[in-house]
């Protein structure tokens, strides 16, 4: 299978994968803070929306590959396959970017309702209202402490997304200045092959020119030789 070919295959996988996971945190997103799964909550909405960007850089960075591979695949038929799936692509990772918004204002009126149903009951008094507000102070100092941690991952994350990006970018350039190369070994070749025939050539008429000079040499002897013969003998003894 030819390379190229190759490479927007597992192009093609990887976007699938990315694109999958992507949605399902976004959906987690739009879940986000509904009544009764606030203590269930593995991920805070900071670090959901951070791996969703995070989804979305990256499906980003294989349109990007593809929009490069497309026009080197083999056949004109892949060519044009490949670049109307990058337009599927790009219509589906617009709507990723929609949907993501649509989710975190579902995720804050989410919020806003349970801090409502929170409060309300904090402000009932009692044993278990105490207990209550020790938790949000907990869990207040973890998620600003899980938070900080998710946006270092995070912009870690988006460097690496972007020396794939240049490497990709730096491959596509070394492939194109081989194919240069290469072109301009086989045309070098070709002029070599052009001066070997000139050559010869030359060497062939030089030849000729020789043995042409030679036989003009020994035709006007023999006639010169000639002339002298008749003349001698019209002039006689």
């Amino acid at each position: 299978m030819d390379k190229v070919v190759e490479e927007v295959e597992k192009v093609k996988k990887e976007w699938e994968e990315t694109y999958k996971k992507t949605q399902e945190h976004i959906n987690a997103i739009g879940e986000y803070g509904k009544s009764g799964r606030a203590k269930e909550e593995k991920n805070s909405l900071a670090r959901l929306n951070g791996i969703a960007q995070d989804g979305l850089a990256l499906l980003s960075s294989f349109l990007f590959t593809l929009d490069l591979l497309a026009p080197q695949l083999p056949a004109e038929q892949e060519v044009r396959a490949a670049r109307a799936l990058l337009q599927s692509w790009k219509t589906l990772t617009q709507d990723l970017r929609l949907s993501l918004r649509n989710a975190n204002l579902q995720a804050k009126a989410n919020l806003r309702k349970a801090a409502q149903e929170e409060r309300e009951l904090l402000l009932g008094g009692g044993e278990e209202s105490t207990i209550r507000r020790r938790n949000l102070q907990t869990k207040a100092g973890m998620t600003s402490a899980a938070e900080s941690i998710t946006k270092s991952l995070r912009r870690t994350r988006q460097l690496m997304v972007q020396e794939v990006e240049r490497n990709t970018t730096t491959l596509m350039t070394l492939d194109e200045s081989t194919g240069v190369l290469k072109k301009a070994e086989s045309e070098y070749k070709g002029h070599r092959s052009l001066l070997i025939r000139t050559r010869n050539l030359l060497s062939t008429m030089q030849r000729q020119d020789v043995i042409d000079r030679v036989i003009l040499g020994v035709g006007f002897l023999l006639f010169s030789l000639a002339v002298l013969y008749v003349v001698s003998k019209r002039i006689g003894p």
